[in-house]
């Protein structure tokens, strides 16, 4: 593995195939829920493979029967209680978005079980992004009691519509991989036991295109997440506002409830 990629802890990496990089999110036992560590590192991540001169296409998956489990609460609670943090986080969430975005070599989401967080940041902004019939897709936001920032303002709606966006992103309800794909928000729906293989096939086809012209019309395409861009910076400060609010702490407590019986199994929420 190169040195690009020795430092990082909670995300690990491997070449299933000719120039194409796997990124796997990994925090044992939590479901891969983003701690402060993967959290900081699914911002930079985008950034190396960019300057990877070896890489013709990105896999992204979580380890096990698990994409990513959201925020780890643990991090979510120091942000309520430390401001140095909260603006840590703050910006790691815009570079997050905004380096994918800007990231020139074409990726591919492998989204099974809950899909929630910063993680499905990176799930849904994936230029392709494919889920298992039962994956779990969960915009969390308004249960934990802050707007919901992130990329939701940004891509929800470009990809399945305002009224979808709407009932999803204030209800917190869950979106299985099948119905994901029938309202737009993922590229593809596979039977769990396919995810891989299908995720495998597609970044091999990618990685096997012509690097020039899928990177610029990649660019052409994310113009329209670009133009986006005003309504991500103020949806992005509204949400970060309400960690002040007053109802985080109870959002939190819910929260913690909801996952404690679950971690270590294949749905936490």
């Amino acid at each position: 593995m190169s040195e690009r990629y020795a430092s990082y802890r909670k995300l690990k990496f491997d070449w299933p195939g000719e120039r194409i990089l796997r990124v796997t999110m990994d925090n044992p036992g939590r479901l891969n829920a983003a701690d402060a560590v993967m959290h900081g590192e699914l911002v930079q991540v985008w950034r190396d493979i960019d300057a990877d001169p070896d890489v013709g296409a990105v896999m992204i998956r979580g380890e096990g029967d698990a994409f990513s489990a959201g925020g780890d609460l643990d991090l979510v609670e120091e942000m309520t209680q430390d401001f140095e943090t909260l603006t840590r986080t703050w910006k790691e969430a815009r570079d997050l978005v905004y380096n994918l975005v800007n990231c020139s070599k074409p990726i591919v989401s492998a989204m099974e079980g809950p899909a929630v967080g910063a993680g499905l940041v990176a799930g849904l902004l994936a230029d392709i992004s494919i889920a298992s019939r039962t994956a779990k897709i969960i915009d969390g936001h308004t249960r934990l009691g802050v707007a919901a920032g992130d990329h939701a303002a940004i891509v929800w709606p470009l990809l399945c519509g305002l009224a979808k966006s709407k009932y999803y992103l204030l209800l917190c309800e869950p979106v299985s991989g099948e119905e994901a794909e029938r309202i737009g928000l993922v590229s593809l729906c596979t039977e769990p036991e396919e995810l891989h293989d299908k995720a495998f096939e597609v970044a091999t086809k990618l990685a096997n295109g012509s690097p020039s012209a899928i990177r610029w019309t990649k660019y052409a395409l994310n113009n329209w997440l670009r133009m986006a861009g005003p309504t991500f910076d103020s949806s992005l400060a509204l949400e970060f506002m309400g960690f002040n609010g007053p109802d985080v702490q109870e959002g939190l407590n819910s929260l913690r409830e909801k996952r404690r019986p679950n971690f270590n199994k294949k749905s936490p929420l």
